[in-house]
């Protein structure tokens, strides 16, 4: 890869300008860089895994995945961050226990597990993965917490209020970010224009009453 992609690495994940020289080096020499199209799988579940991520494009779902078809998006990885579900593969020497699909064309640089496990004796690399580890596991409690104590219909709110006035998205793209089923999410939609608090459309929401939005969301109303 180009030294633009190195310096945008570096700017990215700080942390490897932190490294001493020769393990800086052997990032750099062992590093598989991957240019991947829209909606391709990363991973998936009881798959080996054969490095670690460093996303410098695009974003990279990662999701839990239940034998009927369902899925629990767990989070996102941007550029700059990291992915936990591969660090502790890593760690443990385990197989995957998720699926990691691009969102976007992405851009990454894969650290061979090798490299990684070496990188590991080197105290700034090392803080720096178990400090986003730390962060991960808390955004991964907050998660558990919004799914087993919030209704789904405070949940939906909270979503739809995170994406502007008007979302070009469909029942089931919703319904998958909740870790719900289409039918469920439709009924509430429903129940939401009824409200007046939206308007739908093919393949479209368009928020009316943010207000009201807000109100569900931190309160809870509307029955699937």
């Amino acid at each position: 890869m180009d030294t633009a992609a190195t310096d945008r690495l570096s700017a990215c994940y700080p942390i490897l300008d932190r490294l001493s020289a020769d393990a800086r080096q052997r990032v750099l020499q062992n590093a598989r860089w991957m240019r991947v199209p829209a909606g391709a799988m990363l991973f998936d579940d009881h798959q080996a895994c054969e490095g670690f991520p460093f996303v410098v494009e695009g974003s990279v779902r990662v999701s839990k995945c239940a034998p009927n078809g369902r899925e629990l998006p767990l989070y996102r990885v941007a550029p700059g961050e990291t992915c936990i579900i591969s660090s502790s593969c890593l760690l443990g020497h385990e197989d995957y226990n998720a699926r990691g699909v691009t969102e976007a064309e992405t851009l990454l640089m894969l650290l061979p597990k090798a490299v990684f496990d070496e990188m590991m004796s080197e105290r700034p690399f090392r803080d720096f993965i178990f400090h986003l580890f730390t962060e991960r596991i808390a955004d991964l409690m907050q998660l558990i917490e919004e799914v087993a104590f919030r209704k789904l219909d405070q949940r939906l709110a909270a979503l739809l209020l995170g994406k502007g006035r008007s979302l070009r998205t469909t029942h089931q793209q919703l319904a998958d970010e909740l870790g719900s089923v289409r039918e469920i999410v439709s009924r509430l939609l429903k129940n939401f224009a009824d409200q007046g608090l939206v308007r739908l459309s093919r393949e479209q929401v368009e928020i009316l009453d943010p207000a009201g939005l807000r109100r569900l969301a931190a309160e809870g109303s509307a029955r699937a």
